[in-house]
């Protein structure tokens, strides 16, 4: 079955069989019966975050249920050969968001939000919860948009302090202005660490705790960028260097 090119993807973590009905969870279902409004018979594209996409018939469309029928199934695309895991400092408002869903479009593979000294925000308890949902929520959202069936983790916040002993990747690079490591210097890794600092940058601790978990220092020029800038201006270079732009 061929699916129009406009038909609507979904994010749907369920188990894809060729003649079975897969039932939209709740914020699915009311995007494509309230939203959308969608009759029975329009196609949908479903993926399960795992790397497999559903081409699918909607059968059954109102305000308490709402089923697809799969019609056929295949691997997704859309995937970097580099593996990059982003260290982002939490940001207030919007610009976490922003940094989060540019880094999935991007072709990011793994997201830790980090608490850094210089950091103005702390969650804790069922805030840090509800956000965590919100931020995974994002990334599934940028997934939908841009074409990827592998849903990249948002993990739980965690210390710079512990997300640096946890790093061995082939390439670490943390953002420091006036740095002079430059991406020709590296071979052509399979996976990378990029640690993005707050605003107003990493202390002088954070910074050499990097140093001493094996980062280089990496500057993106004479300008200093927002904290929500940085990550899609560096994961640019680094998917033009050694992954897939």
């Amino acid at each position: 079955m061929k699916t129009p090119a406009k038909a609507p993807r979904l994010h749907v973590a369920a188990d894809f069989t060729v003649g079975g009905d897969v039932v939209l969870p709740e914020g699915p279902a009311r995007h494509v019966a309230r939203v959308l409004r969608l009759s029975p018979g329009e196609p949908l594209v479903l993926f399960d975050g795992y790397g497999r996409v559903a081409q699918a018939l909607l059968v059954e469309a109102d305000r308490k249920r709402v089923v697809a029928r799969v019609e056929a199934v295949e691997a997704g695309r859309g995937e970097s050969p580099l593996a990059v895991h982003l260290g982002q400092a939490i940001s207030k408002g919007d610009r976490m968001d922003y940094a989060i869903q540019k880094a999935v479009e991007l072709g990011v593979a793994a997201i830790t939000p980090l608490y850094t000294e210089h950091g103005d925000v702390r969650l804790r308890g069922e805030r840090e919860a509800k956000k965590l949902a919100h931020w995974q929520a994002v990334a599934a959202s940028a997934c939908e948009q841009c074409g990827r069936a592998t849903l990249p983790p948002v993990h739980p916040p965690l210390s710079l302090v512990r997300w640096l002993a946890g790093r061995d990747e082939a390439l670490r690079l943390v953002l420091h202005p006036g740095a002079a490591g430059a991406l020709d210097q590296h071979q052509s890794p399979a996976s990378a660490a990029l640690l993005i600092g707050p605003e107003g940058g990493l202390s002088a601790d954070d910074f050499a705790a990097a140093l001493a978990g094996g980062f280089s220092p990496l500057s993106l020029g004479p300008r200093i960028l927002r904290t929500e800038t940085a990550p899609v201006v560096a994961l640019s270079l680094l998917q033009y260097r050694f992954g897939d732009l």
